[in-house]
């Protein structure tokens, strides 16, 4: 199965957060602002911004001299014994940062052996989670979050996953033809968010942005009560703005 997208924005910014803490981790003594700007020729203020999210994330910390040093969240993540658990960890703290952030639950999904997986969320009361009705794994054609992930795959993969998987009517809004469906993938801007009006479940809209990292395919995505519908480009929007850590924490 081939992969069909391109670099998104929280891509590239992953990316230049990676050149940066390489430029970090290879000065233990420390490196200042300068430093990291002679060597990974990035500007004045794309690295301010990049500094500002590594240290959130705890991946770099300034020493008293001001100089920058790697951070205990790298620490943890480099450790072999304890990696997936660190990674999960990081990836959470994130995802509640997130939720906050846009006014959402959020989640963490990755197409794993030909199948839709949510692999981790953040809710909370005043930001619910989807009701899960009908199994992700088989509703791929109605969720933000499904389209998504086929959307990346090539077409031979699409038209693969939708064979093993009837595409049901969820609601009076979900696409059942699969024309009309591989139409729309085929035709999706890669940097823009798929949505989801009310096509998984009646009362929830939800948008989805890829964080693919090397050959694995995922997303990140959002969802909303209906009433709140008004935000929800905003809210993907931010959400795609602002991915780039979760990209970042997968490719460590």
């Amino acid at each position: 199965m081939a992969l069909k997208h391109e670099p998104t924005v929280p891509y590239h910014s992953a990316q230049d957060a990676l050149r940066v803490l390489e430029t970090v981790a290879r000065h233990s003594a420390g490196v200042t602002v300068t430093g990291i700007a002679r060597r990974t020729g990035l500007r004045a203020e794309r690295l301010t911004v990049l500094l500002r999210m590594l240290r959130r994330e705890g991946y770099v910390d300034q020493d008293t001299d001001g100089a920058y040093v790697t951070g205990a969240a790298l620490a943890r993540l480099g450790s072999a014994h304890h990696h997936d658990e660190a990674l999960r960890e990081q990836l959470q703290r994130t995802l509640d940062r997130l939720r906050d952030s846009v006014g959402a639950a959020v989640y963490i999904s990755r197409y794993v052996d030909g199948e839709v997986r949510v692999t981790q969320y953040a809710a909370g009361p005043a930001t619910p989670a989807v009701n899960e009705w009908v199994d992700f794994r088989f509703s791929a054609h109605a969720t933000a979050v499904g389209k998504s992930l086929l959307g990346q795959l090539d077409h031979n993969g699409r038209r693969d996953h939708l064979a093993r998987h009837k595409m049901a009517r969820l609601t009076s809004r979900t696409i059942t033809s699969d024309k009309v469906l591989l139409s729309r993938l085929e035709a999706q801007p890669p940097t823009v968010p798929v949505l989801d009006l009310q096509e998984y479940a009646i009362g929830t809209v939800c948008a989805a942005v890829p964080i693919t990292a090397g050959s694995a395919v995922g997303c990140l995505a959002l969802s909303l009560p209906v009433e709140h519908a008004h935000r929800l480009r905003q809210a993907a929007d931010t959400l795609n703005r602002n991915a780039a850590p979760v990209l970042l924490s997968l490719a460590l």
